[in-house]
């Protein structure tokens, strides 16, 4: 075996390297060891450590090696041979590590169900104690790289990380909707965790970032969830619910399969009804079908059957049970027996005939049209609600209009003749 007379390391490639193992361990006394800048070199001989070199070019001689005299009797002078690893530790600092939880399920604040998350984003490594670095984590490789780095401790990482979010999540009552505003604070928190964990191996964890918090994506409840989300947005900004997003998309399918006979999804018969739906006919089926208010769940003395019955019964069928009904300020369900909604605060008015919730100020039900009574009406010029008695409008002080022949919603002529405003359709006072 040749002896070795120069030893140095040039990292080649893309990937970060870490730590080196020179292939060669038979040098000599007098060897050029040259070490480049961001690197240590470490020398072991008979498994203990008798050297540590920074940046520059060292002379493996006595001088600098006193312990070679122990270890092998090796006489002052001459080129004289003696066996030992040379390991380059690269000190460079990465800012760019990637990382990524899957699977992170959690019971999320907004949404009030359990959502799996998807977390990712980077860290940056530095060794800052290479003997401690080779000891614990290098062992007897010859290389030692980022890969190797990130799958060794991709499990201890992956159960801290996990614990942190969702403890900070919980904790601090964020949800879905709003934890991109807290990216910051979570970030830090996760880094002030796995500190101590780096710091063992001879590590610092110098950055640590998160950059994206999603649904996760990679199994069908997850790809469901995303959906259900995306359709619920698209709804909020739209403004229908649910329940008429499934009768548009059944009249369209029924439309589409008009030309194909009986046979073909519905043909002329499915568009009748299709047509029927979307136009409500004068409140039967169809309009039903549409109203969000009807066929709702009873909490037990009700109708057992639906809502069919409910509207066919008109206020009989409301008052037999408890149903659940849309408030009219924010949108969301609430029992047919509470005076408010718990959701806003906002009063129930019940329409008599459908049982559904109405604004303040309407006269007619917003659902089916029955007349409301003591509905407060609205000044014109202004359209703020006018109590009872008053004679001028509290909001920009206009005459309360009394005439028979002038609308008390919109302020339009009524035709002698007409029993309801052309222009609004209020009923004449």
């Amino acid at each position: 075996m040749a002896i070795i007379d120069c030893v140095s390391w040039s990292p080649q490639g893309n990937e970060i390297t870490y730590a080196y193992k020179y292939p060669q361990n038979n040098l000599s006394t007098y060897t050029q060891l040259i070490v480049n800048e961001s690197q240590v070199a470490l020398l072991f001989s008979k498994g203990q450590l008798i050297g540590k070199f920074g940046p520059g070019k060292h002379t493996l001689d006595t001088a600098n090696l006193p312990i070679l005299r122990s270890l092998f009797g090796l006489p002052f002078g001459g080129k004289n041979p003696f066996m030992a690893q040379v390991w380059f530790v690269n000190l460079i600092e990465s800012y760019s590590i990637p990382w990524m939880i899957r699977k992170l399920a959690i019971h999320d604040a907004d949404y009030q169900t359990n959502l799996p998350l998807m977390i990712s984003g980077q860290y940056g490594l530095k060794i800052t104690d290479p003997e401690k670095f080779l000891i614990k984590m290098v062992g007897t490789r010859d290389r030692f790289t980022q890969q190797d780095l990130t799958m060794q401790f991709e499990g201890e990482f992956t159960t801290k990380a996990k614990s942190a979010i969702v403890s900070f999540m919980v904790q601090n009552h964020i949800g879905y909707k709003t934890v991109s505003a807290h990216l910051e604070d979570l970030s830090n928190l996760l880094k002030f965790k796995l500190t101590e964990f780096w710091k063992d191996l001879g590590i610092e964890l110098t950055k640590f970032y998160v950059s994206d918090v999603d649904i996760d994506t990679s199994t069908p409840e997850g790809r469901k969830v995303k959906e259900a989300i995306a359709t619920q947005s698209s709804m909020s900004i739209t403004g229908h619910t649910w329940q008429q997003e499934q009768m548009f998309d059944t009249a369209n399918n029924a439309l589409g399969n008009m030309g194909g006979g009986l046979g073909g999804g519905g043909g002329l018969l499915g568009g009748l009804m299709a047509i029927n739906m979307m136009n409500g006919m004068g409140g039967g089926m169809g309009s039903a079908a549409m109203n969000p208010q009807f066929q709702q769940p009873t909490f037990g003395g009700g109708n057992p059957g639906g809502g069919m019955q409910g509207q066919q019964g008109g206020a009989a069928g409301t008052h037999a049970g408890v149903k659940m009904v849309y408030c009219s300020s924010c949108a969301k369900k609430f029992p047919s027996s509470m005076e408010f909604c718990p959701n806003c605060g906002n009063k129930y008015r019940p329409c008599p005939n459908c049982g559904s919730d109405n604004p303040e100020e309407a006269k007619r039900c917003v659902n089916c049209g029955t007349q409301l009574a003591g509905a407060a009406p609205k000044c014109p010029h202004c359209h703020t609600t006018i109590p009872a008695g008053c004679s001028f409008c509290p909001g920009c002080g206009q005459p309360v209009i009394s005439d028979s022949n002038t609308c008390s919603r919109c302020g339009s002529t009524i035709p002698p003749t007409a029993k309801f405003c052309p222009k609004c359709g209020n009923k004449r006072n």
